[in-house]
């Protein structure tokens, strides 16, 4: 019988924002697409809009990433509760709490109503922070 490792948990974060369409969306892309497959990404809204402010889309293909696609999503119990780490983006939204969970606030300007020039240093000030994130929550290779 093979001798089996155990299987390294991948942690996993959510972003929350009210409307789920600037600051968590841009961290969301970041994230996934800084950390590949060795966190678990999550985003949501307590009042998700209906799709994705169209500054904070340009800004992030400015970035190379493509978010066009994306759509805003509820937040849900259920997602706070299967995320090791939760990044409030500044909005006042309240997550349920959960013992064991990492809870932050990411105070950021909001970008709704601002044009892509606005948003560029909002964007710069997220990429940091998961940068760091990432360095925390993830062992070194």
């Amino acid at each position: 019988m093979p001798d089996l490792a155990p299987v390294p948990s991948v942690p996993s974060v959510l972003f929350v924002c009210v409307h789920n369409a600037g600051r968590s969306q841009m961290a969301a892309a970041f994230l996934t697409h800084l950390a590949a497959d060795r966190v678990q990404v999550r985003s949501a809204g307590s009042a998700p809009a209906d799709t994705v402010n169209p500054a904070v889309v340009a800004a992030m293909a400015e970035s190379g990433i493509d978010i066009s696609a994306e759509t805003p999503k509820v937040l849900t119990v259920d997602a706070v509760r299967s995320s090791d780490v939760v990044i409030t983006m500044g909005c006042g939204d309240t997550c349920p709490f959960f013992p064991g969970k990492r809870y932050l606030d990411w105070q950021l300007p909001d970008p709704a109503g601002r044009g892509v020039e606005a948003v560029r240093p909002i964007r710069d000030e997220i990429e940091r922070r998961v940068r760091d994130l990432l360095t925390e929550i993830t062992p070194t290779a």
